[in-house]
């Protein structure tokens, strides 16, 4: 039989103590005695000291002492200190970590409270993690299985073993650890076909959750709002986010914000809501930070604030939330909360479109167009369309078709470009439009004004305003087919009822006479009106001549004078001949009065 050296009894003694301090809350107390019994080799003191110094009890935070001390104990066959080490490598918080007590997260009663949990500050290190959690699994520990189970399903690729995995979770689960019965659970969902099942999924889970598991308290709370495997309950599903959003899950935080906004399954609370998308959004949730930035965009019951919006689009659009990328890209474009700039605007409409946003994809296309965007950009859309177009996207082959018409990204090209907006005028308004003024002007085909006007009233047909403005434009003049003046004023009236102010201008030039219609001045000069308050220069020049010389019936030159400045100070000269005339009829007034009144 074997002799233990005399110190080994003062050692347990040293321990028995220092764990009855423990228990009653005064750990710094009991650490001198722990370090006497550790120093000594009992495995289990050197794990408590392990403890302190992953806790910062009685001992300066230390991971790389922490560390040491359970390899130690580890190495001595002492399963806790196993399970624990085996946790720590797989949150990549050992093995070259700072010795900054980072660590201090992970001190629970169970080493596998880690599991499921984000990964901490470093990458995990799974081959030593799976080498400790196997020895603490073969030594009969159950946090040993489930963190052996854990590494087996999520780890990589190589090490993946699922049938092996939801067998350690099932013993695990046997032994009642709650980390086992949310892994096993896990392990059976994708297979729980039938209501029993499910059911069994569900016990598991709330088994789980009751022992105070965030992803349990998550998982269930998803099962409950489909009522899968348990009563469907929208406000039990809710109480559920709730406890796992306290526990600092950070979907259920997001889930919890969302229910709160929109008050489904809970009383609506604008406030509290918008508190819970924050917290998860500043733990990385990019859905959370994109829907605080909505709130803030859209305004509503909160007061927009685009700055704020601006913020978390930003946070979320970072996180790869392309949706927010492209509401981003907006708030540049118009300068709302930001300062305006269209350079990064089309940086973040790129973004968004390279994650497979259509609209982000258009609305850089727009840019583009508009000359706001890089060469790299004009390039990257006309591939874009290019692609596109060649896999038979008629949106795409318009918007191909203007590039090479425009030259965006590629050398002008108008044969080509006719060609591809006459595939896309196939089913695209737009196309119809730019196909037949191509043809009416022979660009890139043979001039056919005939045909030409027949694709512009296909677009005008359609509802396209531009298109009946062009076509009551060739009725006029009797290009490409009739001359038909009162077809032509039906077309600009339908244009100028949905807010085209050429139509207006046009409108009130027909009325005022000259035309195969009957003139009608009062007509002209309401329509001239319209189309001068939306700041029309040439109908601002007719509705002051109009006022001047009371060709309606009405003579105002005082507000004849105010138009006539207005279509001057746009830089319409022929406005300045009417200003003087003017000046001179009322010159001549004043001296027939005073001339009278001598």
């Amino acid at each position: 039989m074997s002799v233990l050296p005399k110190t080994w009894g003062s050692a347990r003694g040293r321990l028995k103590r220092a764990l009855k301090l423990i228990e009653a809350g005064k750990r710094a107390e009991a650490f001198p005695l722990l370090a006497k019994a550790a120093e000594a080799g009992v495995a289990e003191a050197e794990f408590q000291v392990a403890r302190c110094y992953l806790e910062g009890a009685g001992a300066p935070p230390s991971a790389v002492e922490a560390a040491r001390w359970l390899e130690r104990a580890a190495g001595q066959g002492f399963v806790e200190a196993q399970s624990m080490l085996a946790a720590l490598y797989m949150r990549g918080l050992l093995g070259g970590q700072a010795d900054a007590g980072g660590a201090s997260a992970l001190a629970a009663s169970r080493p596998a409270a880690a599991l499921f949990a984000a990964n901490g500050p470093g990458e995990p290190d799974y081959g030593r993690a799976l080498a400790w959690a196997r020895r603490a699994a073969e030594g009969g520990s159950a946090d040993g299985q489930a963190l052996q189970a854990y590494i087996l399903t999520t780890g990589p690729e190589a090490m993946r073993d699922p049938a092996l995995a939801a067998e350690l979770y099932r013993r695990s689960a046997a032994a009642d650890c709650p980390q086992g019965w949310l892994g096993y659970a896990l392990s059976l969902l994708p297979k729980a076909a039938t209501p029993e099942q499910q059911a069994e999924v569900a016990g598991y889970l709330r088994r789980a959750a009751e022992a105070g598991l965030a992803t349990a308290q998550y998982l269930l709370a998803v099962l409950t709002e489909q009522g899968q495997g348990v009563e469907k309950s929208q406000p039990a599903a809710v109480a559920l986010f709730r406890q796992a959003a306290q526990g600092g899950l950070r979907s259920a935080q997001a889930r919890l914000g969302a229910a709160l906004i929109a008050g489904i399954g809970v009383e609506a609370d604008l406030q509290e809501g918008e508190s819970w998308l924050r917290r998860a959004a500043l733990q990385g949730d990019p859905e959370a930070a994109a829907l605080v930035g909505d709130l803030y965009a859209r305004g509503g019951p909160l007061p927009p604030n685009h700055a704020e919006a601006a913020m978390w689009y930003r946070r979320a659009a970072e996180a790869g939330h392309k949706a927010s990328a492209r509401a981003l890209g907006m708030l540049y474009l118009t300068g709302a909360g930001v300062g305006r700039d269209p350079a990064e605007a089309a940086r973040w409409f790129r973004h968004s479109a390279e994650a497979g946003d259509e609209n982000a994809r258009h609305d850089l296309a727009a840019l583009v167009m508009q000359g706001g965007a890089s060469e790299e950009d004009r390039a990257l859309t006309r591939q874009w369309f290019q692609q596109a177009a060649a896999d038979g996207d008629l949106i795409a082959a318009y918007n191909y078709g203007v590039c090479l018409a425009e030259g965006v990204g590629v050398a002008r090209d108008e044969r080509e470009a006719a060609n591809w907006l006459r595939r896309a005028a196939k089913g695209v308004v737009n196309a119809q439009y730019w196909y037949g003024r191509m043809l009416m002007d022979g660009r890139g085909v043979e001039a056919d004004p005939a045909e030409g006007r027949a694709w512009i009233a296909r677009a005008a047909e359609a509802g396209m305003v531009e298109a009946e403005v062009t076509l009551a434009e060739l009725l006029i003049h009797g290009t490409g087919g009739k001359r038909d003046h009162a077809e032509a004023l039906a077309w600009f009236q339908k244009a100028a009822a949905r807010g085209h102010v050429g139509a207006a201008f046009a409108m009130g030039a027909m009325y005022g006479g000259g035309h195969d219609i009957p003139w009608d001045r009062p007509q002209a000069q309401r329509w001239f009106r319209a189309a001068a308050e939306r700041g029309h220069a040439h109908a601002q020049m007719m509705f002051g001549r109009y006022l001047a010389r009371g060709l309606a019936g009405e003579v105002d030159r005082a507000q004849a004078r105010l138009w006539l400045g207005r279509a001057l100070a746009q830089g319409l000269e022929e406005a300045r001949g009417d200003l003087a005339a003017l000046g001179e009829d009322e010159a001549g007034e004043r001296q027939t009065a005073r001339e009278a009144a001598g």
